[in-house]
């Protein structure tokens, strides 16, 4: 006989999205059971990505303004970097997080399995774990499985090659670091093993970096690293890759002459894991990606199965999961909700930190929708300067018709923590006036999107704008 249990809900999937989906259906009064393959709750972003990259980049931002304050007269001996405690404070951070997480499980009696899951029909879950294998009949599921890390096939089988994870774990810091992929989780981690004192060589086939935003808003960053980093090579391809005893080989595609790198950080991308549960067997299909179709409700084409987060495509974010989760949980409950997010912000934690919203220009320009943008330099900021971050911008996306906000972004210290006030006046449909007549404090850098604003009314008074409006 198999070892079967029962429950109301089964949620596929510890990380953001998924616990937020347990803990939200448990809230709601239904018996859940949560399946997570690791030893802890929290998924890729706690426990091997957000969490463990924002504590090391928040130690290496430290680093770079102590570096930075002998232009204001104040120096410091170079500091001596204990690369084994710092691993420890990095892990410890992520310890308090998930014990955190196993205690809220515990509180709302969702059980915890530990395991992989695979379906074997739609309303029955085969769990092979810790505990041998398990099965369990379930009513209703939520598929929260996240994804991975690509690998380029030509990469070989070297302990000298690193996805994400491995970077996080601080092994070494390499003299000589390739970084593959100019996106967000390439531009992070370069940034840190910079700092630690690694020569970094950016690859990005791409004309640019961090493809999906504006290049008005990258360009300051750009500027920053060129001038730090060994080599920043953009519209360039890695061609091979061989693994010799002196370091990795590198062979580049636009005719420059190979190069040797201790080590090679692949963050070319990530991969959903939708073909890893044997949802074929539920009857649930999944396109050639790995995604799965869902509609705005999270129901995929079986209405008793959801799914969420990286596994249904769009930006794959931990707060697009969580929201999702939530969505997910509150109709399998039966609660009349469904997915009408307007945006969903993006934040690369580099130095300078680059946020964006909704539409952007790039997008506008590729689908010929008209828009009115307006912009203020934080060179006329008075908090800017006192931060050093006087190359800093904010701006804003104005619909000509509507006359309402559809998209903004911001570059410079804390931009991910300014743009949340323009997601939210995306979402409530707010005018650009709406936002300048909002009395900000002074001084701060959260006025700079107020400027924006009263720029594109006509009532700033930081610039001269040319004339009486």
């Amino acid at each position: 006989m198999k070892d079967t249990d029962q429950a109301g809900l089964v949620v596929l999937g510890g990380g953001p999205g998924g616990y937020t989906a347990a803990f939200r259906a448990a809230d709601l009064g239904l018996d859940v059971v949560l399946v997570e393959r690791e030893p802890t709750l929290g998924g890729v972003c706690l426990n091997v990505g957000c969490i463990p990259s924002k504590a090391l980049l928040h130690v290496v931002h430290v680093l770079e303004q102590a570096r930075g304050l002998s232009a204001q007269g104040i120096s410091f001996d170079e500091p001596r970097v204990e690369l084994e405690q710092l691993r420890g404070w990095k892990d410890s951070v992520v310890g308090k997080l998930t014990q955190g997480l196993a205690g809220l499980a515990r509180q709302r009696g969702v059980r915890v399995l530990q395991g992989e899951g695979h379906f074997v029909g739609p309303h029955e879950l085969r769990v092979r774990g810790t505990r041998g294998e398990q099965y369990l009949q379930f009513e209703q599921a939520i598929i929260a499985v996240g994804s991975r890390p690509l690998r380029l096939p030509m990469l070989p089988d070297d302990p000298r090659i690193m996805d994400s994870t491995a970077a996080l774990n601080l092994a070494d810091i390499p003299e000589r670091l390739l970084v593959l992929g100019g996106g967000i989780i390439g531009l992070e981690m370069a940034e840190v093993y910079s700092s630690l004192g690694s020569r970094v060589t950016i690859v990005e086939r791409t004309e640019g970096l961090l493809p999906s935003c504006d290049r008005d808003l990258v360009e300051p960053l750009r500027k920053h690293i060129s001038s730090r980093y060994e080599a920043l090579l953009t519209s360039t391809e890695v061609t091979a890759v061989v693994a010799e005893e002196r370091g990795l080989r590198v062979s580049f595609g636009n005719g420059r002459e190979p190069a040797y790198f201790d080590k090679l950080l692949c963050a070319v991308g990530r991969a959903p894991n939708g073909k890893t549960l044997d949802v074929d067997k539920a009857g649930l299909a999944v396109d050639t990606m790995g995604f799965i179709n869902v509609d705005k409700y999270q129901r995929t084409e079986l209405p008793h199965i959801y799914a969420i987060g990286d596994v249904v495509g769009g930006p794959m974010l931990a707060h697009k999961a969580s929201h999702e989760g939530k969505v997910a949980a509150e109709v399998a409950s039966g609660l009349l909700v469904a997915n009408e997010a307007q945006v969903i912000p993006s934040v690369a934690y580099t130095d300078p930190e680059v946020a964006w919203v909704g539409l952007t220009e790039t997008q506008a320009r590729e689908t010929g929708r008209s828009y009115r943008k307006a912009s203020f330099p934080w060179m006329a900021s008075g908090r800017a300067w006192t931060l050093g971050a006087e190359q800093g911008l904010s701006k804003i996306l104005v619909d000509p018709k509507t006359g309402v906000l559809v998209g903004a972004g911001i570059v410079g210290p804390n931009a991910g923590e300014l743009i949340a006030e323009a997601a939210l006046a995306i979402e409530m449909g707010l005018e650009p006036a709406e936002i300048a007549l909002t009395i900000h404090p002074h001084p701060t850098l959260s006025e700079t999107l107020a400027f924006a604003a009263e720029t594109y009314g006509g009532t700033l008074t930081e610039l001269y704008l040319g004339g009486k409006k």
